[in-house]
């Protein structure tokens, strides 16, 4: 027999009922019924129920053993009455009567406990991350993430991507976030920089004549947590493609997330669908005027619309002199409203105010009847009129989002989101993905007063080198997406700029000289000197599609070991000061900050 087990805490089944067997793990729970004592063992695979009673010697250990010690114990299995069986158990239909008990490594008392899932404060959790990675739930999470990037690579590679290592360490870049820089001790004063994305890398690969790259890429960004962006390091599907076009991109990629997402679509039990493929394609202008973002939920049936002409010599005067000082006006349908009392209504509008808008305006409707200050002095005629061009039905009650047209957009798409989320509108049992496409390639800088680039200065302009030389900057659009699955952003991709002359050109547009492209860009400058094919690809986030997939709020979640908000390591106490003598060695010098 084995030393520790002859099977795992899931294996035992009610046909090994009578097996002597030995079994290792944690002492999960105990329960004393008084002269019979249940203890759940867990290990890595799931639970089995230890029985033993006071005419066994192992009653007496297993008294005192506290939870999460780990034992091994040896005995029999035996089958449960059927009063006694557990269902929601894999292994609810036997129990093992215990006939003795190592003491493996005895617990010390708990920070936290491990079973049951109750909530704890951020800082115990993370301290002690060994022990929340114990829970059932974190656990499975993690489990998942293994099998989501598991099934990420086998997929890539069916479609006929080849992986490769980037390097970690790398040059400080340019532009983005920040980075986080590492000092060299051989080369005093210098330092490198780890990757904020394998970007340059990856392209460079395609100049080099390999054809469709892809890795589970490491990056580092000193940037700030989000709910949805984990300070420090994430990973990424990073991959890159020679001579394709936008339309090859998609092809490629679709089918690999697709496929993931229905693989793990049922993840506990929660039976949700994915998005047919293709996958819809939304222009960016248009996603902005329908759902006041570039990151829409498409499981959100409201649709914004612009209404601003019906309120030009509107009996609501500030709305049209909004209207008529070059401003808009953005409709957010509310359906089924008409039980609503006015509370909803003006609580909506004081949510607003909380966001640091001025308001969200409203109209109530009841069986055709319109109510509220807006539609009083708008008039019942023309309310109707522009309900019905919106399509809506007597009992749908509307909001509204005035001003300039970035901050109106803002206001409708959060209160889209609100509304829909108040009237129990967003479908929680589906998956739905699009793309953006058509970024336009430049916007006017209002502090800088200059045209500046909109989204990725790399992507190549739609239409190319004529359109950089003919058309009017703002007009011109890029070979730029975003994958969008549930109001999450996945990533942006690009279709990359592969021709020298273009780039310089395009550079120009935004202010800088050829001799400063070659001086920041110096690399993929040069690189694209000698011959680059047309390419494009993408890096779709891994930890997000994880948070997706195991329907998490926070993606600390889905991370084994992340930090805190403020980008700490509380159970190996990172960032921490290092010894003045490796300081000397890599010629650093602290300097403290100035309290003042």
């Amino acid at each position: 027999m084995h030393a520790y087990r002859t099977h795992t805490c899931a294996q035992l089944r009610s046909s090994d009922v009578g097996q002597n067997v030995r079994l290792s793990g944690w002492v999960h729970r105990k329960r004393d019924h008084g002269g019979v004592l249940f203890v759940d063992l867990r290990d890595h695979y799931g639970l089995v129920q230890i029985v033993t009673d006071s005419d066994s010697e192992a009653l007496k250990a297993l008294e005192s053993v506290r939870a999460e010690s780990v034992i091994t114990i040896e005995g029999v299995v035996e089958a449960r009455s059927a009063e006694a069986k557990n269902s929601n158990l894999a292994t609810g239909e036997i129990e093992v009567r215990a006939k003795s008990v190592t003491m493996q490594s005895a617990a010390s008392e708990l920070p936290m406990p491990v079973a049951g899932e109750q909530e704890y404060p951020e800082d115990i959790r993370l301290k002690y991350r060994y022990l929340d990675l114990r829970r059932e739930r974190i656990h499975k999470n993690i489990v998942l993430r293994s099998q989501v990037i598991a099934s990420i690579r086998r997929r890539m590679i069916d479609q006929g991507f080849t992986e490769f290592q980037t390097p970690i360490l790398t040059a400080s870049s340019p532009e983005g976030a920040r980075d986080y820089l590492v000092p060299s001790r051989v080369h005093p004063g210098k330092f490198y920089a780890l990757p904020q994305a394998p970007q340059m890398f990856k392209q460079l690969l395609m100049v080099a004549g390999f054809d469709r790259y892809f890795q589970i890429a490491p990056c580092f960004r000193d940037e700030d947590a989000r709910a949805d962006r984990s300070p420090g390091e994430f990973y990424q599907l990073d991959f890159e493609m020679s001579f394709v076009t936008q339309d090859d991109v998609f092809a490629a990629i679709e089918p690999v997330l697709h496929g993931v997402f229905e693989e793990f679509a049922d993840f506990e039990g929660k039976g949700r669908s994915v998005s047919a493929l293709p996958f819809r394609r939304i222009p960016y202008r248009e996603s902005m005027l329908k759902y006041g973002n570039d990151k829409p939920d498409l499981r959100n049936p409201i649709l914004i619309s612009d209404v601003s002409e019906h309120f030009v010599g509107s009996g609501f005067g500030r709305f049209a002199s909004i209207v008529e000082g070059g401003d808009v006006v953005r409709a957010i349908p509310a359906p089924g409203t008409a039980e609503k009392s006015r509370k909803f209504f003006d609580d909506m509008n004081s949510w607003a105010q909380s966001e640091g808008f001025a308001g969200l305006g409203y109209a109530t409707r009841k069986g055709g009847e319109w109510g509220g200050p807006i539609a009083k002095n708008h008039g019942e005629e023309k309310m109707t009129a522009l309900a019905d061009s919106l399509g809506l039905a007597p009992d749908d009650g509307l909001f509204f989002a005035a001003g300039k047209v970035d901050q109106a957009a803002r206001l409708a798409g959060l209160a889209r989101t609100r509304v829909a989320e108040q009237l129990g509108l967003i479908d929680d049992k589906r998956f739905e993905f699009c793309w953006i496409v058509d970024f336009p390639m430049f916007e006017y800088h209002e502090e800088e007063k200059k045209i500046d680039f909109s989204h990725n200065p790399f992507s190549m302009p739609q239409g190319e080198l004529e359109a950089l030389e003919t058309k009017d900057p703002l007009d011109i659009l890029a070979y730029q997406y975003d994958i969008v699955c549930n109001g999450v952003e996945l990533s942006s991709g690009a279709i990359r700029n592969h021709r020298p002359d273009i780039m310089y050109k395009a550079f120009e547009i935004a202010g800088y000289s050829r001799e400063e492209v070659d001086r920041e860009f110096a690399g993929m400058i040069n690189a694209f000197k000698f011959g680059a094919p047309p390419h494009g690809g993408s890096a779709p986030g891994i930890d997000r599609i994880v948070m997706l997939l195991a329907d998490e709020p926070n993606i600390r979640e889905v991370i084994v070991f992340p930090m805190t908000q403020k980008a700490e390591d509380l159970m190996m106490g990172a960032p921490a000061q290092v010894r003045p003598k490796q300081l000397r060695e890599l010629h650093i010098r602290v300097v403290e900050p100035d309290n003042a």
